[in-house]
């Protein structure tokens, strides 16, 4: 029997989040559920297919109702609440190591275009973005944010650092901070030591022409086995979307499922 891709715990936690339906006039067609239609998305996030190929036979009605979905959801905050949603249980389970951030991008190849893209200085300039993501040390993803690939990674360190949010737990005030934070020598200028050192984070970036990349690979894999994870839904492994806000939404709601394995496996 094949695997639900939206089962009763997962959707328990999703469908007090989403905004109430807007008032609609009599007649017409009915209104796809909202679970249907969540149903649809998972698919097109898991299978990179394009819209308007989303199979009848599931019943999530046509690609453009899922796509509207995702986008109103998207500008109510539905899958950044998510996420904290998930982020919460683990931390109240303590289950969130804090011990050290990594925080790292990879590139995201062939968009269509559109906001948060630009050439790509290490693929002959060819159009592209970049996901950035802050994990834990198991590689719990923290936060991620969306950027052109002509943008310096040094420039996305502080706001993908700052878009943790603050977790709160059963005891104590919210958390977002780490004892240190782990990046590759592409993030190695002293205003980000600075800026860490001045919110009482250890920086441990790699340090150009001194020490080796293999040195603090040991802690910093985690990174890159989180982008495998996210890259592993085929949605995000190439930007179809030319609105930034429709891909954030996809990276986002990747970033839940992945939290979400690890309370089921974890809490």
């Amino acid at each position: 029997m094949a695997k639900p891709l939206l089962d009763d715990a997962l959707w328990s936690k999703i469908e007090p989040l989403l905004p109430p339906h807007p008032p609609r006039l009599k007649g017409g067609r009915p209104r796809v559920p909202d679970r249907s239609a969540l149903t649809g998305i998972l698919f097109v996030l898991r299978t990179g297919i394009p819209w308007e190929y989303l199979p009848k036979e599931m019943g999530c009605g046509s690609g453009m109702t899922c796509w509207r979905r995702l986008r109103d959801w998207q500008a109510a905050g539905v899958w950044q609440q998510l996420h904290q949603v998930m982020l919460v249980h683990l931390q109240s389970d303590a289950q969130i190591d804090w011990t050290r951030v990594s925080v790292d991008g990879a590139s995201n190849p062939r968009p269509p275009g559109g906001a948060e893209t630009g050439p790509n200085p290490t693929d002959r300039g060819k159009l592209g973005c970049k996901h950035y993501l802050a994990v834990d040390a198991r590689g719990l993803p923290l936060a991620v944010i969306l950027s052109g690939a002509n943008r310096h990674d040094s420039k996305c360190f502080i706001p993908v650092r700052e878009a943790i949010p603050p977790i709160r737990g059963l005891l104590g005030h919210p958390r977002r901070r780490p004892e240190q934070v782990h990046a590759d020598k592409g993030y190695d200028f002293p205003y980000l030591r600075q800026y860490l050192q001045c919110r009482g984070i250890r920086p441990r970036i790699a340090r150009r022409g001194i020490e080796s990349r293999e040195r603090l690979g040991r802690y910093r894999w985690v990174v890159e086995r989180t982008f495998s994870w996210l890259h592993r839904m085929r949605r995000l492994r190439i930007r179809y979307e030319r609105r930034a806000d429709i891909h954030q939404a996809f990276l986002q709601l990747g970033c839940a499922l992945i939290a979400w394995r690890h309370v089921q496996r974890f809490c």
